[in-house]
């Protein structure tokens, strides 16, 4: 018995021991200081699955994969034994997929980083692929004569594809808007003519004649409305529609490309069609078993046959790991940060070198640290969460006790947060963000911790039509923000460039406004120096330095063409601080810079063997960030503190 106590004890001594081994494996020494840590979150995401057969009438599942890459390959998987099959898109990853139609014909459609593609699960291939003009498909439908058809983002092209004929036409944009357009809908009525529904900024149907190869729009102006249109076929030959989705406006129904009123009649039902967005999941396999779910982080496939029978069996597939926002440290001396498709938190630990992953509530925009807690602004909630790295992770769920907690959110105003600040006398976290699809203008939520309650600064009382993209305090207790003029996701551009403004955070209040860098449309990022002084980047390219006191630029340069740009996300943290108050480092695609802060100076102190992609904070002499999927380092030489660095 104590033999084998003994030799459990061993067993797990050696997992342990292995597990560690393992961990410090993905630490890869890259050369010139850089370190790999591993991938942040290694899983994928489906953009799309549904349920058929494959050339043996054996039930397979589709799905469309994505990773930080975009959208990479075809995942085709037995639904009884689990074996599976992984097909590279017939063209370079990029983008994603955002609309599917599984033809009557039993062949599964996409169009996305301009090439639209046909697979076979019957002869398991890819049987066609064309480029298109640019971008990605918004909606896939199938008419009655069994033709493909497709509208893309940004300006409503169509294409088509009949699979007997095997001719594919790219009509080319079909309207013009000065915002990008989200046509979500699609549909064709008996006759032939094809239909969209579009949004965000101004809702509207289009009626495309296949012959003229024109399309024309059907909403009034009066009748238009924020947001999208709506419009799906009818099993009586007839298209119907209105014109904002999930709302009491009036039905219409379009045939032959002219709209009527539906008036006291009912909308006919809509015509089976296997086609959908990125979430489309058709569960329903034609034997009558239905596939329950499909689960790409635990690599598991469940189905039900129809007395109710469950299984589940295992698969696997090949990724590159999830997008990753951007990374910060944590004052329990780790590394966190956030995880997109699917939405997920990693922390790393470099003292054991253990990186893990959580659910989270999420898409973790953006991230800062103040004493013990981490604060995260999240999309698409624009919500504000505070995270104690002490406590166990439980999800965030809103009026619940989470950790990270729910603290506040405004879907409208800060949609897709942009930054993060914490005071210093830790009073207020203040969250910025763009607004809310086919909006204008984003604000800021100020969480007050001593009063625990918020409050909310849309445009008009700051900026309008803009958004605030960094923020640094003053030693006056003010805010100093840079804007950006970029609109909500589908919104319209309204501003000319961005601006520098003073909040006052007592009054609420706006103090002082001006474009200090005539032309610039986004300040990318600022910094505080130790005496006053704010240092920032705007549109990834130049460098500025400038004094709130004075409320004067005493500096400015275009280092684009001798040092490339700075690394980039929704949340630039461009700017990281070192061990010292004047060691200020800056995170460029090419690899890191020192700023000398006595002579404004920029020098390359490190040529990245990766590209620096995404920012960005400082640890116990390493500077951490994005590569890829990657969680990667830098190891800061013993350089004189903002002294002149040595150029590589």
């Amino acid at each position: 018995m104590v033999r084998i106590r003994s030799e459990i004890v061993c067993l797990f001594c050696f997992l342990i021991v292995n597990l560690f081994m393992w961990s410090a494996v993905l630490a890869q020494d890259l050369g010139n200081g850089f370190y790999d840590h591993g991938v942040a979150c290694p899983v994928s995401n489906h953009r799309g699955t549904v349920a058929t057969v494959d050339g043996n009438d054996r039930n397979v599942v589709l799905a469309w994969l994505f990773d930080h890459r975009g959208g990479y390959a075809l995942l085709m998987i037995d639904a009884a034994t689990g074996k599976s099959q992984q097909f590279p898109m017939p063209f370079q990853p990029g983008d994603a997929p955002y609309a599917s139609v599984l033809s009557s014909k039993n062949k599964y459609y996409t169009l996305f980083h301009n090439n639209f593609v046909e697979f076979d699960p019957v002869t398991r291939a890819f049987t066609f692929h064309h480029q298109t003009m640019p971008q990605m498909a918004m909606a896939l439908t199938e008419d009655d004569k069994g033709v493909i058809w497709a509208v893309t983002y940004p300006n409503s092209g169509i294409i088509s594809f009949d699979p007997q004929t095997r001719s594919f036409t790219d009509f080319g944009y079909q309207y013009q808007q000065n915002w990008k357009q989200y046509p979500r809908y699609l549909a064709g009525d008996d006759k032939g003519w094809i239909y969209v529904g579009l949004g965000n900024t101004a809702s509207q149907i289009l009626a495309f004649d296949p012959t003229t190869r024109k399309a024309t729009p059907l909403l009034e102006e009066a009748v238009r409305k924020k947001g999208s249109a709506y419009v799906y076929r009818g099993t009586d030959g007839k298209v119907y529609g209105k014109a904002l989705m999930d709302s009491i406006e009036a039905w219409f129904y379009f045939y032959e490309g002219k709209k009527y009123n539906v008036d006291d009649q009912k909308p006919a039902p809509a015509k089976p069609i296997i086609s959908g967005s990125q979430v489309l999941f058709h569960k329903n396999f034609p034997d009558g078993k239905q596939l329950v779910s499909l689960d790409l982080l635990e690599r598991k496939l469940t189905i039900k046959d129809s007395d109710g029978t469950r299984k589940t069996v295992a698969f696997g597939y090949e990724t590159e790991g999830a997008l990753v926002m951007g990374v910060g440290t944590v004052s329990n001396g780790t590394i966190a940060g956030g995880a997109a498709f699917p939405m997920r938190f990693f922390n790393f630990n470099p003292k054991n070198n253990s990186l893990i992953h959580l659910p989270a509530f999420g898409q973790f925009n953006a991230i800062t640290s103040k004493n013990e807690k981490v604060y995260f602004g999240v999309y698409p909630q624009g919500a504000l969460l505070e995270w104690a790295p002490g406590k166990p992770w439980v999800n965030t769920k809103k009026d619940a006790a989470t950790n990270p907690a729910w603290l506040g959110a405004s879907v409208l105003s800060t949609h897709r947060p942009l930054r993060v600040l914490a005071t210093r006398d830790s009073k207020n976290v203040i969250l910025s963000g763009t607004p809310e699809y086919g909006y204008t203008g984003g604000g800021l939520l100020i969480w007050n911790n001593q009063q625990q309650s918020s409050n909310l600064l849309i445009d008009s009382i700051l900026i309008p039509d803009q958004s605030t993209l960094s923020m640094v305090e003053l030693d006056n207790g003010k805010i100093l923000g840079g804007t950006t003029t970029m609109p909500g996701t589908g919104g319209e551009k309204k501003a000319k460039e961005a601006v520098l403004y003073l909040l006052n955070l007592l009054t609420g209040k706006i103090e002082w406004q001006e474009t200090a860098l005539p032309g610039v449309q986004d300040y990318s990022d600022m910094m505080l120096d130790k005496n006053g002084l704010v240092y920032g980047i705007a549109d990834l390219k130049t460098f500025f330095v400038f004094d709130p006191a004075e409320k004067k630029l005493l500096h400015k340069e275009e280092f684009e063409q001798r040092l490339g740009k700075t690394s980039w996300a929704q949340s630039p943290r461009i700017f990281v601080r070192g061990k010292k108050a004047t060691d200020i480092y800056l995170l460029f695609n090419k690899g890191i810079i020192q700023l000398n802060s006595r002579t404004y100076e920029l020098s390359m102190i490190a040529n990245s063997p990766v590209k620096v992609e995404v920012g960005g904070d400082y640890l116990d002499g390493k500077i951490y960030f994005v590569s890829g999927s990657h969680l990667c380092s830098y190891t800061i030489s013993q350089n004189p503190s903002g002294g002149k660095a040595k150029r590589n």
